[in-house]
């Protein structure tokens, strides 16, 4: 299921006054933001290590908890260097029990209590960013601690997007947001109104999408607040570049290297499908990324012997698919088709790349409860649930799955959203759902050129006004000799 497609759809008629708004700090004394960042004489003394605190937007995952401690150790070793005092390093995963803390409004209050009462600033980084802390105190030195700021690399989108509910329509370049893997920062006066402002005036759409376009979004308050402040200084090159050295931040090109790539035979694939898309969708998926599953069925409401399908005595609904879903699972969990330790759920117009998932999965140990793929959020800010949302894909290990049927969760009807269902289950049973951004719920049009330039993609989904097999050519074929060996059987031996 779609789960954007029950957001809100928003298109602001008045957009084109963003060009006219200055940052927010322009108003407070006449000075201009080029003034204000030029003029030495009004800058606040050196920033410091004690002036900022670092929020690194871990995850609750074995894996991802120790890719957060790695930077936080770097962190710390930084400050050594320059003889500073040990900087305050939140990861995000451990603020509080809150699942929910990774879409930052959530933690902003208690990030403000605990720390803006001796810090200035607070500045968010992701675990592919890596930081010059020398060079992003000095960045920070040109900005006034006692006005608000709202720093970071901007992005704009090309076109109006489904993603940002086609905000902007008129003019989508008028509206910048921040690159998260750049790093961005907030200084404590904006983090302290922003974190008293959510307790009135919560985000109008339930969903959380994009969070770093939906927390531009927030913090802008239509033209009222903190437009992004560009800071070049926040990098997109990679880490490996030769021209970063006056680079605060730099980044790493996602997709981890944890040793071998998991077998295709440890990936069981489960295809989504009904009869209506027999004719078109299903041979789309076997012209195109079917020859890389070693094991892999499609489910439909008919059993096809062409195909073939697999008719779970699930009768097919338009939307939602929770029924299906869960038979899915069961069948998975029973061992009767395979003992495969990853589960694969995909929609018939997803296209996916195999080989670069079995290099994800070597990431992750499959002992674990393991559910990743493209998160969101429904109701975040009221004691909600993240979910990996079913168009990207939903990769499950079977202990999860045997967790989420243990637990009792089920479907409240047939039609009810699968990926959201599982995401509450998830959220009840206490289990983390785990983000890559490498699972795409939209097509590769609707997202950033230069965000999907440097990744790896493993997934897009909908075929809508696309050429699927010129997508998937183009995003996630990859050359024979760079697939994952495989010594044992393909599909068309099973």
């Amino acid at each position: 299921m779609s789960g954007y497609t029950l957001g809100y759809s928003v298109i602001y008629f008045c957009c084109y006054l963003l060009s006219f708004v200055p940052s927010c700090n322009g108003f407070n004394d006449g000075r201009s933001e080029k003034q204000e960042r030029s003029d030495p004489s009004i800058f606040d003394q050196f920033t410091e290590v004690r002036d900022v605190v670092f929020v690194i937007r871990s995850q609750k995952n074995s894996y991802h908890t120790h890719r957060g401690e790695q930077r936080r150790t770097e962190l710390l070793h930084q400050a050594q260097i320059l003889n500073q005092s040990s900087p305050d390093v939140v990861l995000l995963h451990k603020l509080s029990d809150y699942d929910g803390n990774w879409s930052v409004l959530p933690a902003l209050p208690r990030l403000v209590s605990q720390y803006c009462q001796t810090s200035s600033w607070i500045v968010f980084l992701e675990e592919e960013t890596n930081l010059n802390l020398n060079n992003l105190l000095q960045v920070l030195s040109k900005f006034s601690t006692r006005k608000e700021w709202f720093l970071g690399r901007p992005l704009h989108d090309d076109e109006p997007t489904i993603i940002h509910h086609y905000a902007f329509s008129e003019d989508p370049y008028s509206f910048s947001y921040p690159d998260f893997m750049a790093g961005w920062a907030l200084s404590c006066p904006l983090a302290k109104r922003t974190a008293e402002r959510v307790n009135y005036e919560p985000p109008k759409s339930d969903f959380t999408i994009d969070l770093q376009h939906e927390m531009a979004l927030y913090i802008w308050e239509e033209g009222r607040g903190c437009a992004l402040t560009a800071v070049n200084e926040f990098c997109a090159e990679a880490h490996s570049s030769s021209s970063t050295g006056d680079c605060a931040t730099t980044i790493n090109t996602y997709l981890s290297a944890c040793g071998n790539p998991v077998q295709k035979e440890d990936v069981f694939v489960a295809v989504k499908t009904c009869q209506r898309f027999h004719g078109d969708r299903v041979p789309l998926v076997k012209q195109t990324w079917e020859k890389d599953a070693a094991l892999l069925e499609y489910y439909s409401d008919i059993t096809d012997p062409d195909i073939p399908t697999i008719h779970l005595g699930v009768p097919n609904t338009e939307r939602g698919h929770c029924a299906k879903t869960f038979a899915i699972l069961r069948r998975f969990a029973s061992g009767a088709v395979t003992q495969a330790p990853w589960l694969l759920v995909v929609d018939d117009d997803t296209l996916i790349s195999l080989p670069r998932l079995q290099r994800l999965l070597s990431c992750y140990d499959p002992n674990e409860a393991v559910s990743v793929g493209e998160r969101y959020g429904y109701g975040l800010l009221r004691d909600g649930y993240s979910y990996i949302t079913g168009g990207g894909g939903m990769v499950f290990s079977r202990v999860a799955v045997q967790n989420i049927l243990a637990g009792g969760c089920g479907c409240r009807s047939s039609d009810a959203p699968d990926d959201m269902v599982l995401g509450m289950c998830l959220t009840t049973l206490g289990l983390p759902v785990t983000h890559s951004p490498l699972f795409h719920q939209a097509r590769p049009h609707d997202y950033v050129k230069e965000l999907l330039a440097r990744q790896s993609p493993i997934s897009f989904h909908k075929h809508w006004n696309i050429n699927p097999v010129a997508v998937y050519q183009q995003w996630l074929a990859e050359p024979i000799q760079r697939r994952p060996h495989s010594l044992t059987k393909t599909r068309e031996e099973l």
